[in-house]
């Protein structure tokens, strides 16, 4: 059986991975990459290997990577994320590394939406330096987690009732990071390489806009909950206004923009085949998070 590494292991999307792994293969056939050993306690108490490092730290990252077949890479954070991911294959290449799983996002648009060109850049150059350095890849791209919804409607609006966002009538194939983390990890336990050198867009199996949502959370919580599409400028203005972050605003507004425009909105069934079951709806999710008081 394969040795796995899991980076970001103690992040939502690579815990849950690292969860699922747990449960079909044996503990010595998983390791995990983390920045800070504190927060990895309890996987340390089950029995994984706990590496810590950086996508910086090159020697750190040498240390992890030794031994290990397949490699699941979360997408970082940071602005040089490019760079940063660039670093790990290069370094995964040296050790031996065998397969790349990496954590991409989907577009429609060839090279990104417009107005996420902060999102697309290092993706985008990640696939690309990941394609050309050998290693068999396997790229997954992501659609938009259905975590994202609550964000985007405010933490308040069950207080303002209103979801106030320029996203017009765009439709999404939200899918939970749950679904995502398990079909990620059923591509790590592959042993008859059916992912090797793919480009797999993983998404939900139904689209839904944000008068969807907004109809659904009024269902749950019993009063109705009224859907805003502003314009980009004035929806701009107003969070200004409002003293939220201007990165905060601008991921906000171009995400939304991306979402009118339908770049999220294909649904294929690829996640759907990977966990051989139905997915958990939008509006399953969303009765666990907005109920009646």
């Amino acid at each position: 059986m394969s040795k796995i590494l899991v980076t970001g292991a103690t992040g939502h999307l690579g815990a849950a991975v690292t969860n699922f792994l747990l449960e079909k293969t044996d503990v010595t056939n998983i390791s995990i990459l983390v920045r800070d050993p504190a927060k990895a306690v309890k996987f340390g108490e089950r029995g994984v290997k706990v590496e810590v490092g950086d996508y910086d730290n090159t020697e750190a990252l040498t240390k992890a990577l030794t031994g290990i077949d397949k490699l699941y890479l979360v997408s970082g954070l940071d602005a040089n994320r490019g760079a940063q991911h660039e670093n790990v294959i290069n370094t995964a290449k040296k050790a031996g590394v065998k397969h790349i799983i990496y954590t991409s996002f989907q577009h429609k648009t060839e090279g990104g939406h417009p107005a996420l060109a902060f999102i697309a850049e290092g993706h985008l150059y990640t696939e690309k330096v990941l394609k050309a350095s050998g290693v068999t890849y396997t790229i997954l791209q992501h659609g938009l987690y259905a975590e994202v919804i609550p964000m985007f409607a405010g933490e308040n609006l069950l207080q303002s009732k209103t979801i106030f966002l320029p996203a017009g009538e765009g439709k999404t194939a939200f899918a939970t990071r749950e679904n995502m983390a398990e079909g990620g990890a059923v591509i790590l336990l592959d042993e008859a390489g059916k992912f090797d050198n793919q480009t797999i867009e993983l998404a939900g199996s139904e689209t839904v806009s944000w008068s969807d949502i907004a109809t659904v959370i009024s269902s749950n919580v019993g009063e109705t909950i009224s859907y805003i599409s502003p314009s980009v400028v004035d929806f701009t203005s107003a969070l200004t206004g409002a003293g939220v972050p201007a990165e905060i605003v601008g991921m906000s507004a171009g995400f939304s923009q991306a979402i009118n425009d339908g770049e999220f909105d294909a649904v294929n069934g690829k996640l759907e085949d990977l966990l051989g079951r139905k997915l958990t709806t939008v509006a399953d999710f969303l009765a666990e998070i907005y109920v009646k008081k």
